[in-house]
């Protein structure tokens, strides 16, 4: 599989170690910053990188590409970049799709009391978070959880696991997806942005 890597910290810098374990072809890597973890594995496996912030376009897919891979990745990939790639832009979402969709979705968790919460990989659209799901698992949200401790342990693991999963799929020619239903959707802004006007007089 000829994959790019989009995305950031710990589960984009784990998904390009799982690629090149895989024996992927790693085309380009992007991060939006040089100092990333994301980008220090890519120049020490001597990837191809690319530093891109809010918006991946076109020119910046290589030829070729079988899958863009979005980890940890707050950028917009154009319909233009997507039709690069032969199955388009895979992505995650630390939420089970379609609730919780937005950018802060483990904040809302668990600020909301939810006691399930789950991962979903997505094919991605023009919309936030609202493409196709191609797969999903859940875990329990346990009393005393905060948003970085149910992130590490449970979410960002099960991110790696699911494009695994998908990438599997992939190559015994799949391409899982299921529309997600639109009446179970709920969005919500950025938590500490809302946090902020909840607080002021």
């Amino acid at each position: 599989m000829r994959v790019m890597i989009v995305g950031q910290k710990w589960l984009a810098a784990e998904l390009l170690g799982l690629c090149l374990a895989r024996g992927d072809d790693v085309a380009a890597v992007s991060a939006p910053r040089t100092d990333d973890r994301l980008a220090a594995v890519a120049m020490d496996a001597g990837v191809p990188f690319c530093q891109v912030a809010g918006r991946l376009t076109a020119e910046w897919v290589p030829a070729g590409v079988d899958v863009i891979l979005c980890a940890h990745a707050h950028v917009f990939v154009t319909a233009e970049a997507r039709a690069r790639a032969r199955f388009g832009a895979l992505g995650y979402h630390p939420s089970l799709l379609p609730r919780h969709r937005g950018r802060d979705a483990v904040c809302w968790a668990v600020h909301m009391g939810d006691q399930v919460s789950g991962g979903t990989a997505y094919w991605m659209d023009d919309g936030a978070d609202t493409g196709p799901v191609a797969a999903q698992d859940w875990c329990w949200i346990r009393p005393g959880d905060t948003p970085e401790l149910l992130w590490r342990r449970d979410l960002a693991p099960m991110g790696l696991r699911l494009f695994g999963q998908v990438l599997a799929a992939l190559d015994a020619g799949q391409m899982p997806s299921s529309p997600q239903d639109p009446q179970l959707a709920t969005w919500e802004p950025a938590f500490r942005a809302q946090q902020l006007l909840a607080q002021s007089p």
